[in-house]
């Protein structure tokens, strides 16, 4: 695995080596959008990313090149890797600001439908794939063997595709389909068949996408929107018990008006009002130093003034971290000695990276944002201005980790005994 992961960093050194006397290093915000040039499968593209997008995301998610595959994301398994100024690499490891001013081919680069590369077509002719996941990797990784050594032995195949890992066919027909382009091709394998055409590709419409950079508050927002709450178990579930000293009514009139319960609610912000209880929205977080920022909808489905409850749905989206859909329910109860109890129940669905913190860290961050939320609530009804939440620091999120990690163990061994 060693070996492995040093042969998938070499090309990446390589790049940084020959690069580093010509591009100074920037310094910027963690959520700061950075200019990206450079050109991709001959024509030129800039992309506005925050300096933590990897360039496969930016492939994927801002130019909606999703020929690149991410597998382990850790350099190791060969599916993301791409061409840069000429060196295979993984676009997993590299960031897209390190790719400034340089050429990048992807597999999309290399032909099309109509017009396949030799490699596409012998891949194709000796069953060289099954699922199909890792052969954008796979020809890739065999088009710059080719272009670098024309005439590899068939003993030194196997080694110089290993850093391709490929679970359907056991290899063989992969090395054949290889092996049988160069033999056709002794004076080296042909180039790309798609680069430098007119047809434009599809950016996702989406803050940080390519054109022009955007802050959040510049992003086109769009109109109203459909929201759909997956239906399936939640990423996690958070709940929220606390006890105000304000009196129901006052309690109440904060919740009842939607834009003073948006102020309440650490980062959110709203910046459009559709009608009918639907809304367009912004809502920053920061998980120690990664600064997420969505953008999405929301609308109020129940307010109930009798029983003195709210429920919202909403769907969001940060650019370079994923979808969030959460429904949301809020109730207060007047308590015997004039307090008010509440109680704030959310259901959080994940897709993309933010998912991959997991349910514990994102279950203590999501809980320390709503105990803010009920604090800033209680705070309105008394007519003081809200606070914001501060950022989650590294050492809470360690803690957080090994938390969930401690109950994880306890509830295991509690159903073996």
């Amino acid at each position: 695995m060693t070996e492995l992961r040093e042969r998938a960093l070499a090309p990446l050194r390589r790049h940084r080596r020959r690069r580093g006397h010509q591009t100074p290093g920037v310094r910027c915000a963690a959520d700061e959008l950075m200019r990206v040039d450079f050109i991709i499968n001959g024509r030129p593209a800039t992309v506005h990313v925050a300096p933590r997008v990897t360039l496969a995301d930016a492939l994927r998610d801002h130019l909606g090149l999703t020929g690149t595959h991410l597998g382990c994301e850790h350099g190791v398994c060969g599916l993301c890797t791409v061409l840069v100024d000429g060196d295979a690499a993984r676009a997993c490891l590299m960031l897209a600001c390190q790719v400034d001013g340089s050429e990048v081919l992807t597999v999309e680069g290399m032909g099309t439908p109509s017009d396949l590369h030799p490699l596409q077509e012998s891949f194709g002719s000796h069953h060289a794939l099954q699922c199909g996941f890792c052969t954008p990797g796979q020809i890739m990784s065999a088009y710059d063997l080719l272009k670098t050594d024309e005439q590899p032995s068939e003993e030194e195949l196997p080694d110089q595709l290993s850093g391709v890992l490929c679970r359907c066919t056991g290899y063989r027909n992969i090395v054949d389909a290889v092996a049988d382009v160069a033999r056709k091709y002794p004076d080296g394998v042909p180039g790309p068949r798609n680069c430098a055409q007119p047809e434009p590709r599809l950016p996702r419409a989406t803050l940080g996408g390519a054109g022009e950079p955007m802050e959040l508050e510049q992003a086109n927002t769009g109109g109203r929107a459909e929201i759909s709450v997956p239906s399936g178990e939640p990423t996690a579930v958070v709940t929220v018990d606390t006890a105000a000293d304000e009196p129901i009514d006052r309690i109440w009139s904060i919740i009842e008006s939607t834009s003073t319960l948006a102020a309440c609610l650490p980062g959110a912000e709203i910046i459009e009002d559709f009608g009918d209880d639907q809304y367009k929205g912004r809502m920053r977080v920061s998980l120690g130093p990664v600064r997420l920022a969505f953008l999405g909808d929301v609308r109020i489905v129940e307010r109930d003034e009798e029983t003195h409850r709210v429920k919202v749905i909403g769907q969001a989206a940060d650019a370079s971290s994923g979808d969030v859909a959460a429904v949301v329910d809020l109730v207060a109860e007047p308590q015997g000695d004039g307090r008010t109890a509440l109680r704030a129940t959310a259901e959080l669905h994940m897709a993309g990276r933010i998912a991959q913190f997991g349910r514990g860290l994102v279950n203590d961050v999501s809980r320390d944002m709503f105990q803010q939320f009920a604090s800033n609530i209680e705070a309105a009804a008394r007519g003081e201005a809200p606070t914001e939440a501060a950022p989650a620091s590294a050492l809470s999120m360690v803690m957080a980790l090994i938390r969930s990690r401690v109950a994880a163990l306890v509830r295991l061994f509690s159903r073996r005994n």
